[in-house]
């Protein structure tokens, strides 16, 4: 199979909090270290490293398979790291990949697989891989398990660009979405979705369309901040993307979500490394089902909005 020019952008996350635990000195040892780390996963899949950008790695590939080979491994090395390093110390790996002309000048290299690799990087969660529909082309069957997450909307793009996230996860099922008991028929609104309210004890917050995405999560870094030690550092994400409103899990413990309108604990859904779009109104659980009366819990209200009544899933 003909392979295409593969862009890999690999960022640390968490550095500016690991920089203030450790003091300068210490965390500039550590965070270069973990950046010769990764360039050099990179060059032992035949990449080449580009430049380093300070907490991250911009590295170029021939072909999307040796990329993707290049970023499991990262992934799957630097999470047995971290299981060793003290929870405030641990930076995790978000990684976004793109195939496509590139174009070097002056041993730089420009073009929109760069421009769109490094914006998936920035969009990725946590220790997750994001990759374009274009990487995914490149992969013999089977070779690796992935989903799609349909057409991102991607700032500076016309066209929306269809994204998958590679799961390079051991044990994958652990972090599939768990059935819920929704109707499966939809209503559609008249117009595309606007706005999104959130709101947690005394804390109430509006975001427009257009400034999605947006985390939650227990840390400042976190557009939406809850402070419970069983909400992820960044827990969920909320985006934009043909006109609906998702949520996407990229927690630890999980996310649930109640729509108003459905009764009791079986109406809630509840995602392990998954997402499914906000309508209307309702309640998101972090780290705990919505059952547990003690659960972090936001309110959600969204308006203008496409208030599909069908859970969407990744595929």
């Amino acid at each position: 199979m003909t392979g295409h020019p593969t862009v890999v952008f690999a960022d640390l996350t968490g550095s500016t909090r690991v920089f203030e635990a450790m003091g300068n000195a210490r965390a500039t040892e550590t965070v270069t270290r973990l950046i010769q780390w990764i360039g050099g996963v990179c060059e032992a899949h035949s990449g080449r490293v580009v430049k380093s950008l300070g907490d991250g790695v911009f590295a170029i590939f021939t072909n999307g398979i040796n990329a993707t080979r290049a970023v499991l491994e990262l992934q799957r090395n630097h999470q047995k790291r971290l299981q060793t390093w003290p929870p405030p110390l641990r930076m995790e790996l978000q990684i976004g990949v793109a195939s496509g002309d590139v174009v070097e000048v002056d041993g730089d290299c420009y073009g929109d697989a760069v421009n769109l690799a490094s914006r998936l990087s920035d969009l990725a969660g946590p220790s997750q891989i994001w990759a374009t529909e274009s990487v995914i082309d490149q992969l013999q069957g089977g070779e690796v398990r992935h989903r799609s997450l349909g057409p991102i909307n991607i700032r500076g793009k016309n066209e929306m660009p269809v994204v998958h996230r590679i799961d390079w996860q051991d044990e994958v099922t652990e972090f599939l979405t768990m059935p819920a008991s929704l109707p499966v028929s939809a209503r559609v609104a008249d117009s595309t979705f606007g706005q999104i309210e959130l709101a947690w004890l005394d804390v109430r917050s509006m975001f427009r369309a257009a400034e999605l995405p947006i985390h939650l999560g227990r840390v400042d870094e976190a557009q939406f901040v809850v402070n419970d030690p069983r909400v992820s550092r960044l827990h969920a994400r909320i985006e934009a993307r043909q006109g609906s409103c998702v949520l996407v899990d990229i927690s630890t413990y999980g996310t649930w979500v109640r729509f108003h309108g459905t009764a009791g604990a079986s109406g809630e859904i509840a995602l392990r490394r998954d997402e499914c779009v906000l309508h209307g109104s309702g309640e998101i659980g972090l780290g705990a089902p919505l059952s547990d009366f003690s659960a972090p819990t936001i309110s959600f209200n969204t308006t203008g909005g496409n208030v599909l009544l069908a859970r969407r899933e990744a595929r």
